[in-house]
């Protein structure tokens, strides 16, 4: 039981990395990135073609992926979602037009790197890291897991941190309330989301590289798969909260691992939609989640 505690762990690193910034989006510029899989994807994908070129570690391939997820973020945000939220008659028709184009637009990568990959996994098979395996106690963990591990707390903090104890951070809660108030009262709001995006799209990207040292590759369909994973977990900790990303995260990687461990792993996505459905009847606003969120 200790060793299924700590590979999901680290499962829940790995789904933690990648729901932060869709939560973090839709709970303070009230834009739920559909395209989050594909940029998770294609960030990894981007890092496995220059580690083709070039012997580099995983620091820099990480690093390659981050700033390649935050610029298609910040590029979809600027030239899809911008232009939609200006044109709507009002948030509820954008909200709704994000989501179908958000949906729209993730298809392009995967459309790309099944081209170029055949369909075939794709890793970092250059890179100069190579992978240890400790033992600590009878309990096995990876160099990667570890990592892992350490990346996504480490990120959840500081994320945390800016959401709470910077201006920046206090405006942005500011414009989840109440975006017009907050125009108002003098919030940026366009300089604010185009921040918001960059740092979604960078954990994205992180997180697609991680994943991929961690299983050793993916496919050009991993980042759709964790799609539902993501809406799961931000339906069950609450919308923009990041303790309950991690949270919520933690328990459904738990209950994953749990349900691979003693019964076929066809119940596994049931395992999802049936999180979603409990926690929308029981508690709609999610663990942490507030009673009432305005987004206007």
């Amino acid at each position: 039981m200790p060793q299924l505690l700590i590979d999901a762990l680290v499962l829940g690193s790995i789904y933690l990395l990648f729901s932060l910034g869709m939560s973090i989006s839709w709970g303070t510029i009230g834009i739920l990135n559909f395209a989050h899989g594909g940029l998770f994807m294609f960030s990894a994908f981007v890092g496995s073609r220059v580690v083709s070129t070039l012997e580099i570690g995983l620091v820099l391939v990480c690093l390659i992926a981050l700033v390649v997820g935050a610029l298609l973020s910040v590029a979809i945000d600027t030239f899809a979602f911008q232009p939609i939220l200006r044109r709507a008659k009002n948030h509820r028709t954008a909200e709704l037009q994000i989501l179908i184009g958000g949906i729209g637009i993730g298809i392009v990568p995967v459309a790309i790197v099944q081209y170029y990959t055949k369909s075939e996994p794709f890793g970092f098979a250059g890179s100069t890291y190579t992978t240890q395996v400790y033992t600590f106690f009878g309990l096995r963990i990876t160099s990667t897991g570890m990592i892992v591990i350490g990346c996504a707390f480490l990120l959840t903090a500081l994320v945390a941190f800016w959401l709470k104890r910077t201006s920046h951070g206090l405006s942005l809660r500011a414009i989840g309330v109440d975006s017009e108030t907050a125009e108002l009262m003098g919030v940026n709001r366009r300089q604010l989301s185009f921040l918001t995006m960059a740092v979604a799209g960078g954990l994205a990207g992180l997180a697609g590289a991680l994943l991929t040292y961690n299983l050793g590759a993916i496919t050009a369909e991993s980042g759709e798969t964790l799609l539902i994973k993501a809406f799961a977990i931000i339906i069950l900790g609450g919308v923009g909260s990041t303790i309950g990303a991690a949270t919520a995260a933690m328990i459904l990687a738990v209950s994953e691992t749990l349900v691979l461990r003693f019964t076929s792993g066809g119940w596994v996505d049931a395992v999802c939609f049936g999180i979603i459905l409990a926690v929308l009847l029981i508690r709609p606003q999610g663990i942490f989640g507030r009673k009432e969120v305005r987004r206007v």
